[in-house]
């Protein structure tokens, strides 16, 4: 797996767009989240119909068009540094088909943030652009609102990424050893659902693969694992890391499901990383080839995650 292209870290003033592809954003924490990003010296610009809710499905905010065409104005718009995610919840894999790939492409390489069903956006993204993205704490997220060591990390990233090129597991290691690779993952639950997808990347082979999930009892992510081993889609996979598992069953439980299912693929594998859904998330760069050390629970990236 190769790595892929950085786009340019961020430097005070850049404009950074705020789009909602998947879930309605609750105005309230949209204005706290703009007031962090002006804090920083970033213009932020809201796409036209990130307040929007859907009028039949009110999980989606807005129409799949209108979430497409946000992300695709903003991502053209030569003025615009960052594209930044506002919230997760559903709705990504409606709208990404309805992009046009071609002209992404031509607007050239920029930053873009986002976690949870961003996911979907990620892996295209990677395989569709190239393109190195930022898994990392949303806009209107409540853990980018409120959460200092999450605003500090991202902010890192964003403007003086040599900074934070090491992530520290604060949990155990599952299976121990050293393995190299290019980072990639997300969300468990929509890596399985891009399974067949048009151009869903073909394996995770040559991969250090991040994987976290929400909300989801533990027969859940057993299927999701074993959909993506039957696939073939974890066979050279160099390495896993795994995230949190917020509200989903006992964590000795998911350990347990983890070396079930994933331990038999002889790769080293570390829990505890602090990236998901857990409070104080930190962010990850997808596409950057890094290390991971099991046992001494270290991610250490090759190269910083922007350029």
């Amino acid at each position: 797996m190769k790595a892929l292209v950085r786009p340019r870290r961020l430097a005070p003033g850049a404009r950074v767009a705020v789009v909602a592809p998947s879930g309605p954003v609750p105005e309230e924490r949209l204005q706290a989240g703009l007031d962090i990003l002006r804090g920083w010296d970033l213009e932020p610009v809201v796409a036209p119909h990130v307040l929007d809710r859907h009028g039949t499905f009110d999980y989606l905010a807005g129409t799949d068009a209108d979430r497409a065409a946000d992300l695709q104005s903003a991502w053209c718009d030569p003025t615009v540094d960052a594209v930044l995610c506002a919230r997760g919840g559903y709705g990504v894999q409606r709208m990404t088909e309805l992009l046009d790939w071609d002209a992404l492409r031509a607007a050239g390489p920029k930053v873009f943030l986002g976690f949870s069903d961003i996911t979907a956006l990620h892996e295209a993204f990677a395989t569709r652009l190239g393109l190195v993205t930022l898994h990392g704490p949303m806009a209107a997220g409540i853990d980018f609102i409120k959460n200092a060591r999450a605003q500090e990390h991202l902010r890192a990233t964003l403007f003086e990424p040599e900074s934070v090129r090491t992530l520290t597991s604060s949990g155990q290691t599952l299976v121990p050893g050293r393995a190299r690779g290019v980072l990639l993952g997300g969300c468990l639950s929509l890596l399985a659902a891009d399974l067949g997808t048009p151009h869903a990347r073909p394996s995770a082979r040559g991969g250090l693969l991040c994987l976290e999930d929400v909300n989801e009892e533990t027969y859940r992510l057993d299927r999701y694992l074993t959909q993506l081993l039957r696939a073939g889609w974890l066979d050279g996979v160099t390495g896993i890391l795994l995230g949190s598992w917020e509200r989903c069953d006992p964590y000795d439980r998911i350990r347990a499901l983890v070396l079930d299912r994933l331990g038999g693929l002889g790769v080293p594998i570390a829990e505890e990383f602090g990236f998901g859904h857990c409070e104080g998330a930190l962010t990850v760069p997808f596409g950057v080839p890094a290390e991971l050390d099991a046992e001494a629970g270290t991610l250490t990236l090759d190269v910083p995650a922007l350029a």
